[in-house]
């Protein structure tokens, strides 16, 4: 006999509680995301010296990291639709992109921090770096989260197992993309 957890096999609210619990956590990070960004939207209005400061923002790194994780939410995707077919190989395999994707976005944006930072452009340096470093790394805060959370995942799918956690991942997975999509305008191109 084995021994599945309750929490699969149960629904509420016409949807396994799983995926429930998924949306809870989306809910709480919407209200923590929610609020940053319209701090610093109510801050960046009230304050015209911001364009001048976010005018030192790569814009090619923002949006090269930005292809980064649609792709890697692409993938996600992918791998939800062969873990509902069954194929867990197939499934586990696109998680590794996107955590390669995740990775990739992590690595850029330490190389992009290292640049600024040696330029003079830390945390301290002034409202709108206190709030660039904030809200970026809160995102990549959750972007490290979800690809460890993936690299499990993807483990467990390539054995068949748990297949219903692909889709669990992928929903975590494109809210953080959609976080990032609120954040590239409003860091990097908003000058």
């Amino acid at each position: 006999m084995s021994a599945t957890p309750i929490a699969t096999t149960r629904s509420s609210a016409g949807m396994p509680t799983g995926l429930l619990a998924v949306w809870w956590v989306i809910a709480s990070e919407i209200v923590i995301f929610g609020g940053l960004l319209a701090s610093y939207i109510m801050h960046r209005l009230a304050h015209d010296a911001w364009s001048a400061h976010a005018a030192n923002t790569n814009t090619w790194i923002g949006a090269f990291n930005t292809l980064v994780l649609l792709s890697s939410s692409l993938a996600a995707v992918l791998g939800h639709k062969a873990a509902e077919e069954g194929d867990g190989a197939k499934a586990a395999r696109q998680l590794w992109y996107t955590f390669a994707g995740g990775a990739t976005f992590l690595v850029v944006k330490g190389f992009e921090w290292a640049m600024e930072i040696s330029h003079g452009y830390t945390i301290s340096a002034n409202t709108f770096w206190s709030f660039y470093y904030t809200a970026a790394g809160l995102h990549a805060t959750h972007v490290l989260a979800g690809i460890i959370i993936m690299a499990v995942v993807a483990r467990k799918a390539a054995r068949n197992v748990d297949l219903h956690h692909v889709e669990l991942i992928g929903v975590y997975w494109h809210f953080v993309d959609v976080v990032w999509i609120f954040l590239f305008p409003l860091l990097y191109i908003a000058k």
